[in-house]
């Protein structure tokens, strides 16, 4: 089975059908009722579930089929729409991840409009203010609802990817006034991994006992381990250039703390790129390769070492992280014009 007629099979055929007006509807698709008014949708479950599906079938007759995962009670929720409809706009205390399994889907996030194919993703953070548009055509629209405990168990689980694991901390944990949700893109169409994943996501939720949390737990892994390698983040230029400073400040701060003993090796494997973005990246921010910035933060730490403390030279020396003193001699006075002895002598008098 795909997870289209899956989804299809469970939103559409469920025996317990519940029609409009009904109270769980409202959880599933609030139609717009004010312009001045926010939602706030709560976690539906209990605690011990951090993980939850929301499926919507939408038909071309202005038909909406939906049901969520996991439920006390096997239901699917049907109403009509009007060819303009949107729901009201709301906010999530959790994260919702949105993939778009066929069709498209718009939604208005932080004010602007923004169109998703068929096989894109969205990951939408909490207190992120959005609405849904329902199309007049066919779509089907999987929304996978992660409670907070999760997402931060996945980003602090030392098996996460780092790179994936990186890009959200900084875009959706320290940029709220830019970044609160994030496009990704497949690179290749054609892969089927996601929808593996999400197809085993979705049988785990609706057989739902009590392993299921662990299983959620190890897919949504996978899930993100995949998008941070199989997807490519839509951002504008702005955007663009907003994360490339953010990532550059990560790695200066980095470095910052750890230029005593620091390599790019390491460097290259704590930030997951190749050792010559590090070179291309700083000379475009200061104009120093690698070697020399870190190079000017020694000897900037020792001229404040000779000028504030009473540590020899050879303390020194080791303690801004190089072993061979006539080296640090040699750049010492290469950058100050004079050798390390005369330049405290001349601070002192």
């Amino acid at each position: 089975m795909t997870l289209k007629n899956l989804c299809e099979d469970i939103s559409c055929n469920d025996a317990n059908m519940l029609g409009e007006g009904s109270q769980i509807g409202s959880r599933i698709m609030c139609p717009e009722y004010s312009l001045h008014i926010e939602d706030r949708k709560t976690y539906p479950l209990s605690q011990d579930e951090r993980v939850f599906a929301l499926c919507w079938v939408i038909h071309p007759d202005r038909k909406l089929y939906g049901t969520i995962k996991p439920s006390a009670v096997s239901f699917s929720y049907s109403c009509s729409f009007e060819s303009d409809c949107k729901t009201q706009m709301h906010t999530h205390e959790y994260l919702e991840l949105a993939y778009i399994v066929s069709g498209t889907f718009r939604q208005r996030i932080l004010g602007k409009d923004i169109v998703f194919r068929q096989g894109d993703l969205c990951l939408i953070d909490k207190n992120c203010l959005h609405q849904d548009y329902l199309n007049t055509g066919s779509a089907c629209i999987l929304f996978i609802g992660i409670a907070n405990e999760m997402f931060d168990s996945i980003i602090s689980n030392p098996a996460a990817d780092e790179r994936i694991i990186s890009f959200l901390q900084t875009a959706l944990l320290k940029q709220k006034n830019l970044w609160q949700y994030l496009h990704f893109k497949p690179k290749d169409p054609s892969s089927s991994k996601i929808e593996e994943y999400l197809l085993a996501l979705m049988h785990e939720l609706i057989h739902h006992d009590k392993a299921s949390s662990y299983i959620c737990h190890g897919l949504m892994m996978r899930i993100f381990t995949l998008l941070s390698s199989g997807y490519d983040i839509s951002l504008s230029s702005k955007m663009q250039r907003k994360m490339n400073w953010i990532l550059y400040e990560e790695i200066i701060s980095y470095i910052k703390q750890n230029y005593r003993d620091i390599s790019i090796k390491q460097l290259s494997e704590h930030f997951h790129f190749h050792e010559d973005y590090f070179n291309r990246m700083l000379k475009s921010k200061t104009g120093m390769t690698y070697i020399q910035y870190v190079q000017n933060l020694r000897l900037k730490e020792a001229e404040r070492l000779l000028r504030h403390t009473s540590l020899t030279i050879d303390e020194i020396v080791s303690k801004v992280g190089y072993s061979n003193k006539g080296y640090f001699y040699k750049i010492f006075v290469e950058k100050n014009h004079m050798t390390p002895d005369k330049f405290r002598r001349e601070i002192l008098n």
